[in-house]
């Protein structure tokens, strides 16, 4: 049996909180009658770290499979490994890691499920060196509605990249093979670099990126004037080094209150927080070593941390400009600093040229990450204005944090938006697969 309990549940940004069943599969090979059954549609929903509504359905069902399908079989050799969808990137580090294999990409945090990094197409800190997670993914298991497929780039080509970055929308992955990368060690070599503005920065990006595997940069979006977005720039590569001791990733310690505090985060203590960040920071630093986990998931040493907005939550905006667009990253920062919106975390990162994925977000240029706390009254109509110049400049949002883009932008930004419809339309016939997203986006019609 399978258990269904009736739940509250919201994105990790804790708005648009909503009431849906919740059914806890235990058997991948029912799913595709429990989809034909779902009169009120259904979505597939992991770990719950999607910042705004892709994974949840107000009034319809919301399928799990963190119970089932805990497969990880990883050849040793060749550092191919089958692995369950709601198997989650920590446990799969922490396997894979002590044999000598590392996820491809990984985004901010590894609690997320394989089959949400699928779904949502994840990027990291190293997109412009190996492109985005569904890069590395060799075959799909996917159930829909209409029965169980066996996917690849090669075998149901359009259905995989349909499935890519289609955010769960044409059906749930219930396993995939996936290719990891080899390391001989758990830390990683960084060089950081402090810079005094956003120009500096960047051009430092476009100059030396090529060089590294990984390279991020924290902007403080609270400066204006010659200051505006000061940066620290973190880039490295794994330590070759045989002889090092592997330590696997600990999961967090410490667990931010149910209440906090209310506004805790706000523009003058985030103020503070990027001023003593960007002094703590050295100047220049090379080779220091890190730990995995410090490195690529440095929140996840804070359980709950999304609970520090309060109970408003928050918003994260994500866009990705062409090269040519870059004075878009300028314009937001700079709107953000003008219009008193404060960012608690600016990520800047390069992106290499996108996938096949119909819907996957990545494309070659620039991607800018920002958490904003509800609050400002500014907030909407500023956020209204960026998404307006992303747009223009050609660029698009990142539907895996949105929860508030118009409808009327999303052809633009994904041009092949009617071919992916068609591919989701053989799958699922009666509209099943859906989400709070893809109704406000119109991505998915009315259930007859």
């Amino acid at each position: 049996m399978h258990s269904r309990q009736r739940v509250r549940m919201h994105g990790w940004g804790m708005t648009q909180a909503i009431t849906a069943e919740l059914l806890a599969a235990n058997a991948a090979d029912d799913l595709p009658a429990i989809l034909a059954e779902a009169k009120h549609g259904a979505i597939a929903r992991g770990l719950g770290r999607s910042y705004g509504d892709p994974a949840q359905l107000a009034g319809g069902l919301a399928i799990s499979l963190l119970g089932a399908g805990r497969q990880i079989d990883l050849d040793p050799t060749t550092g191919l490994v089958t692995v369950g969808g709601g198997v989650s990137l920590d446990a799969l580090i922490s396997a894979a890691l002590p044999l000598g294999w590392f996820v491809p990409v990984t985004p901010g945090t590894r609690q997320v499920t394989v089959g949400g990094a699928i779904a949502f197409d994840v990027h990291g800190k190293n997109h412009h060196a190996d492109g985005s997670f569904a890069n590395h993914v060799r075959s799909i298991t996917l159930a829909t509605p209409t029965g169980i497929h066996e996917l690849s780039p090669e075998s149901q080509p359009e259905l995989f990249w349909a499935t890519a970055g289609g955010m769960g929308l044409t059906g749930i992955i219930t396993s995939a093979l996936v290719q990891m990368i080899p390391v001989n060690s758990s830390v990683i070599a960084v060089d950081t670099d402090r810079y005094p503005n956003l120009d500096a920065v960047m051009a430092a990006m476009v100059e030396g990126d090529d060089r590294y595997r990984y390279s991020v940069a924290w902007v403080d979006c609270m400066r204006s004037g010659a200051s505006m977005g000061r940066a620290i720039l973190t880039r490295g590569e794994h330590v070759d080094d045989a002889a090092a001791a592997v330590k696997i990733p600990k999961s967090s310690r410490i667990s931010v209150p149910f209440k906090p505090p209310s506004g805790l985060l706000n523009r003058l203590s985030i103020t503070a927080f990027n001023e003593a960040w960007f002094r703590v920071a050295p100047s220049h630093a090379e080779g220091e070593i890190h730990e995995l986990g410090a490195f690529f998931h440095p929140l996840d040493g804070l359980a709950h941390w999304n609970r520090l907005y309060g109970p408003r939550g928050f918003v994260q905006w994500q866009c990705a400009v062409p090269d040519q667009a870059g004075e878009v990253i300028a314009t937001a920062i700079k709107r953000l600093s003008e219009r008193k919106v404060p960012s608690f975390l600016g990520v800047l990162k390069r992106f290499g040229p996108g996938n096949a994925g119909l819907l996957s977000f990545p494309m070659a240029g620039w991607t800018l990450a920002l958490d904003l706390p509800v609050g400002p009254s500014a907030l909407p109509e500023v956020l209204d204005e960026l998404d307006e110049l992303v747009v223009a400049a050609g660029g698009r949002i990142y539907l895996a944090k949105d929860s508030r883009l118009s409808p009327r932008h999303l052809r633009a930004m994904h041009p092949r938006l009617d071919e992916f419809l068609k591919i989701k339309a053989s799958v699922d016939p009666r509209g099943v697969l859906r989400s709070d997203l893809s109704v406000r986006l119109g991505i998915t019609s009315a259930m007859p």
